[in-house]
């Protein structure tokens, strides 16, 4: 018993390494394969990680070690949308292309209250994996739940890029005006 709590220590500690030296997010199933451990595994160590007080966030793309976000983008703004499906693949691109980072999306949900999922889309190639991987998993969008109807937390590291982003989402229809 006592060598398998070791290695378990031992894997948490090698996770905790590899998401602070990260540069992209890491699958789980990635660190599963590497740890010789199934998913579920990497699933429990990342929750008691957390737990302790590790800032982990799972998003779209693996998991995320949040460490110095802060600093890096100092500009933080909460959006409300609302558009159909077809118009998802617009709002991201519109958003990263001012080089804002989608920190997350968050719904109200009638029994649960608000759910949030984090998202960590910065580039056209993170949103691109994501659309790729709601179409392959046959996942629907949280804001199906809402009408369309969401919110972004949304980040920058100037305020400029923030404004530039709401004016093109305004103009198109997207964002959710007043």
């Amino acid at each position: 018993m006592r060598e398998s709590k070791i290695k378990a220590n031992e894997r948490r500690e090698h996770i905790l390494t590899l998401l602070r030296q990260a540069v992209h997010p890491l699958k789980g199933s990635a660190l599963a394969e590497q740890m010789s451990v199934t998913r579920q595994v990497i699933v429990g160590d990342i929750s008691l990680l957390k737990a302790a007080g590790e800032p982990i966030i799972a998003t779209s793309q693996g998991y995320v070690y949040m460490a110095d976000s802060k600093d890096q983008l100092p500009y933080k703004k909460m959006i409300v949308c609302q558009h159909g499906k077809d118009q998802v693949r617009e709002e991201l691109n519109i958003l990263v292309d001012h080089g804002v980072h989608v920190m997350d999306v968050i719904v109200e949900h009638p029994v649960y209250g608000d759910i949030t999922a984090s998202l960590g889309l910065s580039t056209r190639k993170d949103v691109e994996r994501f659309l790729e991987r709601i179409e392959t998993t046959g996942a629907t969008f949280l804001s199906d739940l809402t009408s369309g109807i969401h919110t972004h937390t949304i980040a920058a590291r100037e305020e400029e890029s923030l404004q530039g982003a709401v004016n093109e989402l305004a103009a198109k229809g997207i964002l959710l005006e007043s």
